[in-house]
């Protein structure tokens, strides 16, 4: 076997092995970070609270309705960690932001609840054609 040869050999042996050393090093602080740290496990927690609700929606084969299905999750999850923010964050700035984006975020998910609520009502009466193949 050649010197280069020797070379790649090693070298396919130790990056899988470096690379899983790393993942589960990473794994480990994330975990100590989890028990450790109040402000990041609720930052995380809405967030794995908003992937658990974006992946329960189904296609609907309207793009309209599926992309409201999927914002207002993703909406919810920017609110709870904003309301994370104002529990723990310290800077002004960024308080006053967290405040900002519970209102926006608020106010668009009303909207696109009663958007969803106007969308079903017309749908639903007899006669009316969906729009779901736009």
């Amino acid at each position: 076997m050649s010197k280069h040869m020797r070379r790649l050999a090693i070298l396919l042996v130790l990056v899988p092995t470096v690379t899983l050393a790393a993942l589960q090093q990473n794994s480990r602080s994330h975990d100590r970070m989890m028990r450790e740290d109040p402000d990041w496990r609720e930052l995380m927690g809405s967030m794995d609270r908003m992937h658990a609700a974006m992946a329960s929606v189904k296609p609907s084969g309207d793009r309209d309705v599926d992309f409201v299905k999927l914002m207002l999750p993703h909406h919810q999850a920017a609110i709870d960690m904003a309301k994370a923010q104002l529990m723990y964050g310290k800077d002004p700035q960024m308080r006053r932001l967290a405040q900002q984006i519970i209102t926006d975020q608020q106010s668009e998910i009303q909207l696109m609840q009663l958007w969803l609520k106007q969308r079903d009502a017309r749908t639903s009466k007899p006669g009316t054609k969906s729009n779901s193949s736009q």
